[in-house]
C-alpha cells in the first residue's frame, strides 16, 4: 500500500533540509520564504533490521524494502486559508497526504531569518493550526448547507448527518482540530467523507540545534507542554545533523558519526518509525531465494487483504497463507528448519496478520 506524508511548517523552519536528509532528493533549501513553491516529492526506504537479517539468512538475488512517499510542502503564512502567499496550493497539497509531519523551529540562528522575527514554536504551531481550521470550517459550512437542504425531505438519516456536521463545526469553531472530535461510527464516516485537513493524524518534529538533539532545549520543552493534551507524538531531530549524515558515503562512516554524537540511529529513522505508528501500520515479509521483500499493511488486516497488497489476484483467489513467525525463522535459521520443527502455521481467511510475519500465499485464479 502507498503511504504519503506531507512535511509542513512555516517558512525557514528546516522542512526542506529535513526532506533532503530523508530522500537525498536535494530540494532547494534557501534562507527566504517560499523557497519551496511546488511540493518536492521523494520516495524513501523504511529501515528495518528484520529485513536485513532475513536477507543474511537466505542470501536472495534481490532485497526490496517497503517505502514511504514524502512531500515537502510550501511554507505557510497567516492568511493561507484565504489564499495569501501560496495558501491555496499549500492546503491542496496537504489534502493529498495520509499524515502530516509538522516541523517547528526550536533553534536560534541569526543567519537563518524567521518570518516573524524570533523563535517561538508554540506561536508558529498556532499559525498553522488556525489556517487549517479556518479552511476546514469553510469546508464543513458548505457541506452543512447541502445537508440541511437534503434534510428538508424529513429523512431521519439526513437529519442525523446535519447533527453530526453541526457538532464537527462547533468543535472546529472552538479552535480544536477535527481529529479530536468525539463521534460514533456513523459520525466518523461523515468526517472521513469531508476529507478535512485537521482530521489527518499528525506528528510534531522539533528541529533543534545539534547540542540539543538528545535532551531538547527550552523551546522544545515549552512546545511539548503546549501539545501535551493532543493525541500526537513529539520527536527531536536536528536537521543539520541529518544533512551531515546524508552526505556520508558508507554505513561505517554513518555509524561512527552517530556514535560521536551519542545517537543510536539517525533521526530520520525515528521519524519514519513514528509515522508508521501514527498510521497504525505494520510490516510483513515474503522471503525466498529470488527475493526477500517487506510489505506494508494496516494493523488488523486479514490474510486475504495482505495478499492483495502484492496483487489483487492473490486476494480474489486466496486459498490459504503459510505463516512463519519472524523470531522462529531467525532462531531456526531457515524455512526448511521451521517446517521440520512444526512451526509453520497454515492460516485461512480470518487470520489477522501480525507485525513481522513471514508469509507465503496460496491462491487460485
Amino acid at each position: 500500500m502507498g503511504l504519503k506524508c506531507g512535511i509542513v511548517g512555516l517558512p525557514n523552519v528546516g522542512k526542506s533540509t529535513l526532506f533532503n536528509a530523508l530522500t537525498s532528493a536535494k530540494a532547494l533549501a534557501a534562507n527566504y520564504p517560499f523557497a519551496t513553491k511546488d511540493p518536492n516529492v521523494g520516495v524513501i526506504t523504511v529501515p528495518d533490521a528484520r529485513l536485513d537479517k532475513l536477507a543474511e539468512l537466505i542470501n536472495p538475488r534481490s532485497l526490496v524494502p517497503t517505502t514511504v512517499e514524502i512531500l515537502d510542502i510550501a511554507g505557510l503564512i497567516k492568511g493561507a486559508s484565504k489564499g495569501e502567499g501560496l495558501g491555496n496550493q499549500f492546503l491542496a497539497n496537504i489534502r493529498e497526504t495520509d499524515a502530516i509531519i509538522h516541523v517547528v523551529r526550536c533553534f536560534v540562528d541569526d543567519n537563518v531569518v524567521h518570518v516573524d522575527g524570533n523563535v517561538d514554536p508554540v506561536r508558529d504551531k498556532e499559525v498553522i493550526d488556525t489556517e487549517l481550521i479556518l479552511k476546514d470550517i469553510d469546508t464543513v459550512e458548505k457541506r452543512l448547507d447541502r445537508q440541511k437542504k437534503q434534510a428538508k425531505s424529513g429523512s431521519k438519516d439526513d437529519v442525523r448527518l446535519v447533527e453530526y456536521a453541526e457538532k464537527i463545526l462547533q468543535h472546529l469553531s472552538d479552535a480544536k482540530p477535527a481529529r479530536s472530535v468525539d463521534l460514533d461510527d456513523e459520525g466518523m464516516e461523515l468526517l472521513k467523507d469531508m476529507y478535512l485537513l485537521t482530521a489527518k493524524p499528525i506528528l510534531y518534529v522539533c528541529n533543534v540545534d545539534e547540542g540539543s538533539v538528545l535532551t531538547g532545549n527550552e523551546h522544545s520543552e515549552r512546545f511539548r507542554k503546549a501539545v501535551a493534551d493532543e493525541p500526537a507524538e513529539v520527536i527531536l531531530i536536528s536537521a543539520g545533523i541529518e544533512a551531515d549524515i546524508a552526505e556520508l558515503e558508507t554505513k561505517e562512516e554513518r555509524m561512527e558519526f552517530l556514535a560521536d554524537m551519542g545517537l543510536d540511529e539517525p533521526g530520520v529513522n525515528k521519524l519514519i518509525h513514528s509515522a508508521y505508528k501514527l498510521l497504525n501500520l505494520i510490516t510483513y515479509f515474503t522471503a525466498g531465494e529470488k527475493e526477500v521483500r517487506a510489505w506494508t499493511i494496516r494493523r488488523g488486516t486479514k490474510a486475504p487483504g495482505a495478499a492483495g497488497v502484492i496483487h489483487t489476484d492473490f486476494e480474489k483467489g486466496f486459498i490459504r497463507a503459510e505463516v512463519i513467525k519472524y523470531d522462529d525463522y531467525v532462531r531456526l535459521g531457515s524455512e526448511a528448519a521451521v517446517k521440520d520443527a512444526g512451526k509453520m502455521g497454515v492460516e485461512g481467511k480470518e487470520y489477522v496478520v501480525t507485525d513481522g510475519d513471514v508469509m507465503h500465499f496460496r491462491f487460485n485464479v
